[in-house]
């Protein structure tokens, strides 16, 4: 159970996977930050020019962290624009017309976002102050927008539409507004956009968190510690909302994948739900059962039944211990944060202050690489989920892979390049704070001289 059927695979199947895997897998937590960031920045600059210099001066920190991340995100990006031809030229020779817009869409998002980020910038003390706080709206926009974009595409991957399919395979009668507007992209976004806010919100709470629990305890670890927090906060406790409406669709949409979400080997009606667990030789083990509640969450209903993996065929099921482990991963941890964000804001309402107790300091350090780890399981569920199709229903996977094993090269440079990118974000950002808790405010560029040294 859960074997694919042998077939003759191309030999650029595994490097294009292996390839797609890590690109998306890292250029997603930028995305995420393209999204999020901005209006957290937008918050505290508009406290700021109410009066309160230190939210001013942190969101001019958290602009220019916003610009190294921006400028890593172009290049990972462009790389991703490069893949999706090189790597799967099967979709985009078949399908390039039905996404050709979404993408272009996404690429003027991607432009328009630079400009205003650029006259964000380099607007200060240049702008009036609420000009300059309104550059941040178009951004936000933008960010949004190319983002939806990205997700319609993957939306219309799940549920493709908006062409016709002859006898002999030929695309026709496109219609690619069909893809911007399926009727699950914008429910499929939102799960994204919520999930954006939380890995952004609890990351960035995190580093500030972490300098509270280092000693300082000033006003600007105290905003830069609430104001990500409270945005993460909010998303945690929408999210599980939006993920069960968005999941009890599955069972008509994409029954396999849903079957292996919830590891039902038969259809049961109405089914338990498996939490933990492994498929080993056809058999679910070392799982808790609670009956009736995988109707519940599946279906939304405590009577409807749920298809188990032996009503399909074995050449149609996805890799399903890695899809149904990323699903728990996912769920596990995003239901464990929105507990954690009721507890506190419960005992804040009490008037108990947790950031005096160092076991919530820790908690909050915890929750950013948590909330990373979220998202991440989030997409592999979802994608290898899809598995065996690219364009689910129509187009497997094997046929959109090319015939290249060269690209295990490919593969390897890529690898090296995003080595290389991430290494010199954190070199470039720790830089940036050490000089920033030396007392240096204004630095002409993350990582060069100080103003006295240039003045030598």
């Amino acid at each position: 159970m859960g074997v694919w059927a042998l077939v003759a695979e191309p030999a650029g199947l595994l490097p294009a996977r292996e390839q797609m895997a890590l690109s998306l897998g890292w250029h997603i937590i930028l995305a995420a930050f393209g999204v999020a960031f901005p209006a957290m920045i937008f918050v505290v600059h508009r406290h700021g020019i109410r009066g309160d210099e230190t939210a001013l001066r942190l969101a001019k920190r958290w602009s220019k962290v916003a610009a190294v991340l921006f400028a890593i995100g172009a290049v990972s990006g462009t790389v991703l624009s490069f893949e999706m031809g090189l790597l799967w030229p099967g979709l985009m020779g078949g399908f390039g017309d039905v996404l050709g817009l979404p993408f272009a869409f996404e690429g003027l998002s991607f432009f328009t976002e630079a400009i205003f980020l650029g006259i964000y910038l380099y607007g200060w003390d240049r702008l009036p102050p609420r000009w300059h706080l309104a550059a941040l709206v178009p951004m936000m926009a933008a960010g949004v927008f190319g983002t939806y974009c990205v997700i319609a595409v993957n939306t219309w991957m799940n549920m493709p539409t908006g062409f016709t399919l002859t006898g002999d395979g030929e695309v026709t009668d496109v219609q690619p507004w069909h893809v911007l507007f399926n009727s699950r992209a914008l429910l499929q976004f939102a799960h994204m956009w919520l999930g954006a806010y939380m890995l952004v919100g609890f990351v960035v709470a995190a580093v500030y968190a972490t300098g509270i629990l280092r000693g300082r305890r000033d006003d600007l670890h105290r905003i830069g510690l609430m104001v990500p927090f409270g945005f993460a906060s909010v998303a945690a406790i929408l999210q599980p909302i939006v993920g069960h409406v968005l999941g009890m669709a599955l069972g008509t949409i994409q029954p396999a994948k849903l079957a292996a979400f919830e590891l039902d080997v038969t259809t049961e009606n109405p089914a338990p739900l498996h939490i933990g667990g492994i498929l080993v030789d056809g058999e679910p083990r070392w799982y808790l059962s609670i009956p009736r509640w995988g109707s519940f969450i599946a279906r939304g209903s405590f009577h409807k039944p749920v298809r188990g993996l032996e009503s399909f065929p074995a050449d149609e099921l996805p890799p399903v211990n890695t899809t149904h482990l990323a699903f728990q991963g996912m769920i596990g941890i995003g239901t464990a944060l929105a507990l954690a964000v009721v507890v506190y804001w419960f005992a804040r309402w009490r008037g108990r202050d947790l950031l005096a107790h160092r076991w919530a300091l820790c908690g909050m350090v915890l929750a950013g690489p948590l909330a990373v780890l979220a998202l991440e399981c989030g997409w592999v569920a979802t994608e290898v989920g899809r598995q065996p199709w690219t364009v689910y229903g129509i187009l497997r996977t094997v046929d959109a892979a090319g015939d290249n094993p060269g690209l295990w090269w490919v593969f390897s440079g890529v690898a090296v390049v995003y080595l290389g990118m991430t290494i010199g974000a954190v070199v470039v950002i720790r830089s940036m704070t050490r000089r920033w808790r030396a007392g240096e405010e204004d630095l002409p560029s993350p990582y060069g001289p100080a103003p006295e040294e240039v003045a030598r």
